[in-house]
């Protein structure tokens, strides 16, 4: 059976690591989260449709303290970042039977065999 130690010494908060985000608890966001989310389901996970909801959203976090103020531009939001005439890939090779490595006709040699 182990003991527990409650000490007395008072604990100290330290903020989050960058990369780390606090969990909305009050739903402070969740309207702009679920307007990005809803853009994510209608365009088919294609995020830069939904570029401007996901930027409004982390603004939201930023504002309400539960991300550290970061500059939106270093975040991926410049206009230099946009990514514009994307298109999805068909999967055409896949669907007539394309395997990936398999046109190759090397001995594989793995790096114990070297």
């Amino acid at each position: 059976m182990s003991s527990m130690n409650f000490s007395s010494a008072k604990q100290f908060v330290r903020p989050p690591q960058r990369g780390i985000f606090p969990l909305d608890h009050d739903a402070e966001c969740k309207v702009f989260m679920n307007t990005y989310l809803s853009c994510l389901k209608e365009e088919k996970d294609q995020h830069n449709k939904c570029r401007e909801l996901s930027k409004e959203y982390l603004q939201c976090r930023m504002d309400r303290q539960l991300m550290a103020d970061e500059d939106l531009d270093e975040l991926g939001y410049s206009k230099d970042a946009k990514v514009q005439n994307a298109e999805e890939y068909d999967k055409s090779k896949e669907k007539g039977g394309y395997v990936a490595g398999k046109h190759l006709n090397k001995p594989i040699k793995w790096w114990f065999q070297r």
